[in-house]
């Protein structure tokens, strides 16, 4: 009989129970929580705290009675297994209810510890109405502090999944709202200039958002009523929350009242008991495991958060805390466990973020990481409806595609927009998974009618603009190249005028419409290269190939307008 032992529950560990009896009735399996809960939906917090899940208990996915009763799983709650040893198979667990210390033997150990958020060593970050959310009872003392503080006012730090979401939520309650991130944009998973369009939406609902800002010091004020008592009864009303604010410095000089503080500004992998056990830890400091999720030690397996993985589309070591591969992981470290032979394929980071109407989505890599790791690649924008625009509620779907302008490989893809992103990257995801190219995209057929799409989707479009560049039916400028233009060169807008007025146009155009171009070519010099833009791109091409087609040399802003405003905003 295979004994397997589960340190952690939620994703990884709770998908790994659960596939393990579904492969043995024999297998005797004993999973540690440390916490109270063992299987809670960790991305569901911040819609509890703002009140779009109103049912605390829909968060809680299986408790120890109903992991016994279904799986014959031994849960052990508020059991911190606190060593490993590996000589003997044995951990040492301290049951936290009464202290007491005992131990466990395994034939198999899976960790799954998961990652526990940064809170730097900032003075006087640690006081009653400062936290970060992890998990249920983190959301709990969330609440406590709004139900008995009453705040006007919260700040959030880190502008990532868990601060843009804990923004939303203040916002939903009627809490006026403060966010601060150190980089110069929210959602590092997508770049600057797609980034754009979340700022532009944070900020249109009367979020107060602080870029390339960094929070120094945090001063506690408490209440008058809670200064006013003696020590013991201080730190009890503190305890229960009956008090004041903070004063929060920050790197630009600004001083800033708050009423609860918000730090999320990450999570980093927890590896304490990993690196007790003398396993080896990855250099980007997860627990190394192999392609089966074995760690150094072939009897221990480690998945979800805590873990390095392999990057899809680079092969190198990658640390992406996303409940998806977590899931994938625990499964197949069951497989493995009971003796098959399974391999992870490697982590492309898909992920997706509501903010307030906007969806914010990617998958792959983004310019940054490609030019972090040398990767040579082109990269193109579309702008387009989320289904016939002629059809009532469609929406822009601003969609970036990055790849390799020799073979078409797709490195990654981002999209924004109010409709239809999260299908538009689930398809790139798939296409990616599956290593089409570009060239291939071409070629996807996707539903169409009007409510839904259209005949050309939102990707097909990506893909013709992706081979026109390959093929160099068309050369390409992009938005920051715009600003540097030489006096070789000379920048048309082929919009309409009253589309200069109304929405705006960059400095130095000369503005001949697209409908006018043929007969007003003789406007233009034959010795300089013109550098065309429209609204979004489609205009721009027409034009291009026009100019292209009489003897002229061109480019065309690849995104148009919209992209280079957004991106300077």
């Amino acid at each position: 009989m295979t004994k397997i032992v589960i340190v952690g529950g939620v994703a990884g560990g709770a998908s790994a129970a659960a596939r393990a009896r579904r492969l043995s009735e024999d297998a005797q399996i004993i999973m540690f929580e440390r916490g109270e809960f063992v299987s809670f939906a960790n991305c569901g917090l911040p819609y509890h705290i703002g009140g779009d899940i109103q049912d605390r208990s829909k968060l809680l996915l299986q408790t120890p009675e109903s992991f016994l009763s279904r799986f014959n799983v031994d849960v052990r709650v508020m059991n911190e297994v606190v060593s490993i040893n590996r000589q003997n198979k044995t951990i040492t667990v301290k049951n936290l209810i009464d202290g007491t210390e005992y131990n466990e033997s395994y034939d198999f150990l899976l960790l799954s510890p998961g990652a526990s958020p940064v809170v730097p060593p900032i003075p006087g970050i640690n006081n009653p109405l400062t936290h970060s959310l992890r998990n249920i009872p983190d959301m709990d003392r969330i609440i406590h502090t709004i139900q008995m503080n009453k705040p006007e006012h919260a700040t959030v730090v880190g502008g990532g999944f868990i601060g843009l979401e804990m923004m939303e939520a203040f916002h939903q309650l009627g809490i006026k709202t403060t966010l601060i991130e150190m980089a110069d944009q929210v959602m590092t998973p997508v770049d600057r200039e797609m980034a754009g369009f979340v700022h532009a939406e944070i900020r249109q609902k009367g979020i107060d958002l602080k870029l390339g800002v960094a929070l120094e010091s945090v001063e506690y004020i408490p209440s008058a009523h809670v200064a006013s008592l003696e020590t013991g009864e201080k730190e009890a009303a503190e305890h229960q929350h009956l008090n004041g604010s903070l004063t929060l410095a920050l790197n630009s000089g600004e001083q800033l009242q708050t009423d609860i503080l918000i730090m999320a500004i990450g999570v980093r992998p927890e590896i304490k008991l990993a690196q007790q056990a003398g396993l080896q830890i990855g250099d980007l400091g997860g627990i190394y495991t192999n392609e089966s999720m074995q760690t150094s030690d072939p009897s221990i397996y480690a998945v979800g958060d805590a873990v390095e993985e392999k990057d899809f589309v680079t092969g190198s070591q990658t640390l992406v805390p996303l409940a998806g591969p977590a899931n994938r992981q625990g499964r197949m470290a069951a497989d493995n466990m009971l003796g098959r032979k399974e391999t992870y394929q490697g982590t492309q980071g898909t992920a997706i973020c509501k903010v307030f109407d906007l969806a914010v989505a990617s998958t792959g890599k983004n310019e940054k990481q490609l030019q972090q790791a040398d990767v040579a690649y082109e990269k193109i924008y579309v702008h387009t409806a989320s289904h016939a625009s002629y059809y009532p509620g469609a929406e822009v779907v601003s969609f970036k595609m990055l790849f390799d302008p020799k073979n078409g490989k797709i490195f990654g893809a981002q999209a924004v927009g109010k409709d239809g992103i999260d299908k538009r990257i689930d398809v790139m995801a798939v296409a990616q998974r599956a290593g089409m190219t570009v060239e291939q995209l071409q070629h996807l057929e996707l539903t169409y009618a009007p409510p839904y799409g259209s005949a050309k989707d939102v990707i097909n479009q990506a893909a013709f603009v992706a081979n026109n560049i390959i093929k160099g039916d068309s050369v390409p400028t992009h938005y920051h190249q715009i600003d540097d233009l030489s006096d070789e060169q000379l920048l048309l807008d082929v919009r309409n005028p009253a589309e200069l007025a109304n929405v705006g146009y960059i400095e130095g155009a000369i503005n001949i419409p697209v409908d006018e171009l043929r007969d007003r070519m003789g406007e233009l010099p034959k010795d300089k290269e013109i550098v065309i833009y429209c609204q979004v791109g489609l205009r721009g091409n027409v034009a291009y190939r026009q100019l292209v087609n009489n003897g002229f040399k061109a480019r065309n802003l690849i995104g148009g307008y919209r992209t280079y405003k957004f991106a300077k905003a």
